[in-house]
């Protein structure tokens, strides 16, 4: 495909807006939106910006790439659609809110030599590299455990629309904690190795009049024996996304809030990585885009790959499946 092709941002919520703020500045080429119309109005900054609401005639026009940023659910039609017309695919996380067709992508991707990126932008924080680089290292030793902490309280997230109409609220989209804050999952993943065994328990606990789980505790075995804890909230102010890995020689700790890793061993002072002043939100997400775009010319290869986001899926789905049967669940 010509490298003047447009890119295409199929959804433009929250973090749909995000993308394309963040192409536009990076002068990544043209800007095309696929949209349903169903949204919330389009910010002014965007509204000279070109538009379908039909998905046939948006890839019809031969994007070179396609950000597939609408809810959870619908993932997965847009992402084949996208896949069997050429395009490279950059889907936010996660995958999708079931198995259904995400095989079937994967072989769309894999026949024409497609490139996909899963979004979990965590993957370019800083402090979370430097962590991956002391484990990489050796420097606590063998892993025993990881606990991580992921809560925010939902109406916070987009002040002014009402919560209970966004995707992460509804079942039907694709909603709960488990699905829409799976950040964890993929980071203990990448950090850890492979996850063997899930179990949960999950709860609707807050006053949010939500039909999906709000508060969850899931345990991970995995294969290299260690266990792990994550628990997830729609409930907790302030927001709290914080880890911390227990090694046999030390201890590795990450907190959002602050951006930093500190490395803890016994008999030495703590080494405390701060990210650059400059660093903010958004610079993962952008960090993330630069990354796809690297790939989609030949010049990268995807940090979190289609089976990579599968693989947190599995975890996430797992945990819904032992937190509705009482069982621990084989990954």
């Amino acid at each position: 495909m010509s490298t003047a092709a447009p890119i295409l941002v199929a959804g433009v919520g929250s973090v749909g807006r995000r993308h394309v703020g963040n192409l536009l500045a990076l002068g990544a080429g043209p800007v095309r939106l696929f949209r349903s119309g169903r949204g919330e109005p389009l910010p002014e900054a965007y509204a000279r910006l070109p538009v379908d609401s039909d998905l046939e005639t948006a890839l019809a026009r031969a994007p070179r790439a396609v950000v597939v940023s609408n809810p959870t659910a619908l993932h997965v039609p847009v992402g084949l659609a996208a896949a069997r017309a050429g395009c490279h695919l950059l889907i936010e996380k996660p995958v999708s809110h079931s198995l259904e067709g995400v095989s079937e992508l994967a072989r769309e991707v894999g026949a024409r030599g497609a490139i996909c990126l899963v979004g979990f932008q965590f993957r370019f924080h800083p402090g979370l590299r430097q962590v991956a680089e002391w484990l990489a290292e050796g420097a606590i030793g063998p892993v025993v455990s990881a606990h991580v902490e992921w809560g925010e309280f939902l109406p916070d997230w987009h002040p002014g629309e009402d919560y209970r109409q966004g995707y992460s609220a509804r079942q039907q989209l694709g909603g709960g904690v488990v699905l829409t804050l799976c950040h964890p999952f993929d980071t203990l993943r990448w950090l850890l190795g492979e996850v063997v065994t899930v179990s949960a328990e999950t709860g609707r606990l807050s006053a949010l009049e939500l039909d999906v789980e709000d508060v969850a505790q899931v345990t991970l075995r995995f294969r290299s024996g260690a266990i792990g804890s994550v628990s997830l909230d729609y409930v907790q102010r302030p927001r709290r996304h914080a880890l911390r890995i227990v090694g046999r020689h030390g201890q590795v700790r990450w907190d959002a809030a602050y951006g930093a890793a500190r490395l803890g061993r016994p008999g030495r002072d703590d080494v405390v990585f701060t990210p650059d002043p400059a660093f903010e939100r958004n610079t993962m997400f952008v960090e993330e885009l630069r990354h796809f775009l690297d790939c989609v010319s030949g010049e990268a290869e995807p940090l979190c790959t289609l089976e990579d986001g599968t693989r947190a899926l599995c975890i996430a789905l797992a945990a819904l499946e032992s937190a509705r049967t009482g069982r621990r669940i084989d990954v």
